[in-house]
């Protein structure tokens, strides 16, 4: 018999979701220019990561993040 795997099933629907928003806060990060770029894509990177561990918390996290973002490019 094959052990089943005991982490989250690879078509979670939630997780999905959070990859997606994860791929597009990446490409607008990657796109922005000057001194927020650096700055912003610790944040995310750091968010990213902790979408491995509690991604409930990222989830909360990237929310926030993509609020600042827009303020950032807003700003610019």
């Amino acid at each position: 018999m094959m052990a089943t795997p005991s982490g989250p099933a690879w078509d979670d629907p939630r997780l999905n979701a959070l990859a997606r928003r994860l791929r597009e806060a990446h490409t607008r990060v990657a796109g922005l220019p000057g001194a927020l770029k650096p700055r912003l894509t610790r944040q995310l990177l750091l968010i990213t990561d902790l979408a491995k561990r509690d991604p409930a918390l990222a989830v909360k996290r990237l929310e926030s993040f993509m609020i600042e973002l827009d303020g950032d490019e807003n700003a610019s």
